[in-house]
C-alpha cells in the first residue's frame, strides 16, 4: 500500500475546513456518493491519495464510509477540485441544486 501523499497537517487542515465550513456539502457528498441517502449528519475524518474517509450518521448509528476520488491525487490543490466535482455529482444523483463554489 503506498504511503499517503498528504502530510498529517494537510489532512487535519482539509478535514477541519470541510467540517467547519462545509458540513452541508459533506452531507450531500455522503448522501449522493457514499451510499447513505438517509444520512442526517456527516463529517470528514481523513483522506489520502485514493479517497476521503467520512463518519456518517444514519438512523442514529454512525458508520465509517470511504468515497474514492475519480483518480489518484498527489497535490493539495487537487483535493479542492475533486471535492467540488464530488459535490456536483452528488447533487445530480440526488436531484438537488448544487451550491455555488
Amino acid at each position: 500500500m503506498p504511503s499517503n501523499p498528504f502530510s498529517d497537517e494537510v489532512v487535519a487542515a482539509v478535514t477541519a475546513h470541510m467540517n467547519g465550513d462545509h458540513p452541508q456539502d459533506t452531507l450531500v457528498i455522503c448522501r449522493g456518493l457514499g451510499g447513505h441517502p438517509e444520512a442526517t449528519a456527516a463529517r470528514m475524518t481523513g483522506l489520502d491519495g485514493d479517497g476521503g474517509d467520512y463518519a456518517v450518521t444514519a438512523e442514529g448509528v454512525e458508520r465509517a464510509v470511504r468515497i474514492p476520488w475519480s483518480h489518484p491525487l498527489t497535490e493539495r490543490a487537487q483535493i479542492r477540485a475533486e471535492v467540488v466535482r464530488m459535490h456536483r455529482e452528488a447533487c445530480e444523483r440526488l436531484g438537488v441544486a448544487p451550491r455555488g463554489h
